[in-house]
């Protein structure tokens, strides 16, 4: 089946994601998991013209800020010195690297009245595969040592608390939330490196929305991820996000683009993060892959802690 990469209607779709194309080309009928991980780390590795179309490493700032959430842009102009950032699945690291450059002014100038008058906060840009430029050295040499990292090679599962410490944002545009094959693991991982009040923001494309009032991409074709509840019902991944304790979830269906996206800012409200378990049952590579998920439990109503005023 062919999926196409995220793309707008109109020019400023186009700043956001600054590519179209298709997916992974064909594969085999029901092929094993491990062939499937095979051939989607050959995309994580893929150089020049074996890059997919559709794995877009290069997205600027400014494209996530029409992408994700609305909040976004005022929450990063509002971080400080003492703040830090974490970008999963950065590429080139190129929205890294237009928050310490000039190009931030594209973004700020959407949110003037929130930019922080203190300096900048810390940013790391997180890549499985190292994608760096000859920009991102110039940058980063003129930066203060510790202002921006670069880290590659490993999983974000693989990293030690030590290794990245907590933030204040996380973001994902197309990275791990909507590649990797354990979400649950991802969930988790993700949200023990947010601060309290910190927040993630991500999306998936070609989704069930939290409104319902969509269909997938493709007639006769499923959403490119999709769960079923313990009681074989379908799980919506907007429903599974607010099942998960001590945080504050919003989701947002935006139709204008094709396929159409969901997007997602999660607040993280207490430290007792608890996820609600899913189990991989379907993988098929591509960009991004094709994912289905059984949870193992039904939905629970625990008590979360109160939410703080967010920073």
């Amino acid at each position: 089946m062919k999926r196409w990469n995220l793309a707008g209607p109109c020019l400023a779709a186009l700043l956001v994601l600054q590519a179209a194309g298709t997916a992974l080309a064909q594969t085999p009928v029901n092929p094993s998991l491990q062939e499937q991980l095979k051939l989607q780390e050959d995309i994580y590795l893929s150089r020049g013209e074996k890059v997919p179309e559709g794995y877009v490493i290069n997205r600027s700032l400014l494209a996530y800020s029409f992408t994700l959430p609305d909040d976004f842009s005022y929450t990063l102009a509002g971080l400080g010195p003492n703040d830090r950032w974490l970008d999963i699945g950065a590429g080139e690291g190129q929205a890294v690297l237009d928050y310490f450059a000039d190009r931030f002014e594209l973004v700020s100038r959407r949110v003037r009245g929130a930019i922080s008058t203190g300096g900048k906060a810390k940013a790391i840009a997180m890549s499985i595969e190292d994608r760096r430029t000859p920009e991102w050295q110039q940058i980063s040499n003129k930066l203060a040592p510790g202002q921006v990292r670069y880290v590659y090679g490993k999983r974000l599962r693989d990293y030690t608390p030590e290794e990245l410490g907590r933030f204040q944002i996380i973001t994902d545009v197309i990275g791990g939330f909507s590649y990797s094959n354990d979400l649950t693991l991802y969930m988790e991982k993700t949200l023990s490196m947010l601060e309290t009040n910190g927040n993630f923001y991500s999306l998936l494309q070609d989704v069930h929305s939290e409104a319902g009032t969509n269909k997938p991409h493709y007639a006769n074709a499923s959403y490119l991820t999709e769960i079923v509840d313990a009681d074989g019902s379908n799980l919506k991944v907007c429903a599974w996000l607010k099942r998960i304790t001590c945080v504050s979830v919003t989701c947002e269906l935006r139709t204008g683009w094709r396929p159409n996206i969901e997007v997602y800012h999660v607040r993280k409200t207490c430290d007792q993060v608890s996820v609600p378990p899913l189990t991989p049952v379907h993988f098929q590579a591509g960009t991004p892959p094709e994912r289905r998920y059984q949870a193992k439990t039904a939905a629970q109503s625990p008590a979360a802690k109160p939410a703080s005023p967010p920073k």
